[in-house]
């Protein structure tokens, strides 16, 4: 994949539900191939206004999305979905089988004509996806559970599994970290992270920036509608006064580091205990 060029463009995009003030105002946005991406911001910026946006499940009310060059006001929502999964906030709306072979295996069964890639699947095609999905996400083992009894984590890891299975490249995610404790949210990101070191693109919205600065490439801060900081984590996290007019807090950790660094020549501000530990260790 040439990873120059963008997966994802976002021209002037303007949304607004009904005749009301506009959600989303004057986006321009790129996101190239196996890039992780995360969305930061206050409640009400326009978060997941933006992902559903550019899953179809909203059109702009001005301006247009590009979808590896094609613009999606020509696509219907099933084109869309073969390019672009998407893992929802109320994750758990998502589920509706009796067990997680049969919730992964569901949109494999019943996908519209012309939505999957060579047509429709032979029963042999459909356990190959859905037995891959399962491996990808750690859930083969509990493949015949029913999947309300499972934990958060693994609820959301079905939901990735389901969306995994049809063959899209590009993930994106509304706040998977909710609710989960540290566990939950160690076990998301290593799935995250081996999809994205296998060719996926995963793009994420997360009030989490503890745990979000150390895994992902980029972060955009929105605010009001719009994109008001974008860069790698290091030098967002570091330009603590422009957080602040978004309602943000760096990491604790980098807050931490900065602290440390009026009475210690630690080389950077640390986005994680393992790398600020690696840094004391230094000063030795």
């Amino acid at each position: 994949m040439n990873n120059t060029v963008p997966v994802i463009q976002l021209n002037h995009l303007y949304y607004r539900y009904n005749s009301g003030n506009f959600i989303l105002n004057d986006i321009h946005l790129s996101v190239r191939g196996n890039e992780f991406t995360a969305i930061i911001g206050q409640n009400g910026c326009g978060k997941t206004t933006m992902l559903k946006n550019i899953s179809g499940l909203a059109r702009p009310s001005q301006g247009n999305i590009l979808l590896r060059g094609h613009d999606t006001a020509e696509m219907d929502i099933a084109e869309i979905a073969g390019q672009v999964g998407l893992v929802m906030q109320e994750s758990d709306r998502q589920l509706f089988e009796s067990t997680v072979y049969d919730e992964v295996s569901f949109a494999l069964k019943h996908a519209p004509a012309g939505s999957l890639a060579g047509g429709k699947l032979s029963a042999s095609q459909i356990q190959e996806k859905t037995e891959t999905a399962l491996s990808l996400v750690g859930l083969l083992d509990k493949r015949d559970v029913f999947p309300p009894a499972l934990g958060r984590a693994d609820r959301i890891k079905t939901v990735f599994a389901s969306i995994l299975a049809m063959g899209p490249k590009i993930i994106m995610l509304d706040e998977p970290l909710a609710g989960q404790d540290q566990r939950g949210c160690d076990l998301i990101m290593e799935i995250l992270a081996n999809l994205q070191q296998q060719d996926y693109t995963i793009i994420m919205v997360t009030h989490n920036i503890n745990v979000i600065a150390e895994y992902a490439q980029r972060l955009v801060v929105m605010k009001s509608g719009s994109v008001f900081m974008d860069g790698n984590p290091r030098e967002i996290c570091a330009r603590t006064a422009q957080l602040a007019e978004a309602g943000i807090l760096p990491p604790q950790i980098t807050r931490l580091s900065q602290t440390l660094r009026k009475r210690l020549p630690l080389e950077e501000d640390a986005l994680s205990p393992a790398e600020l530990a690696a840094m004391l260790d230094k000063l030795k």
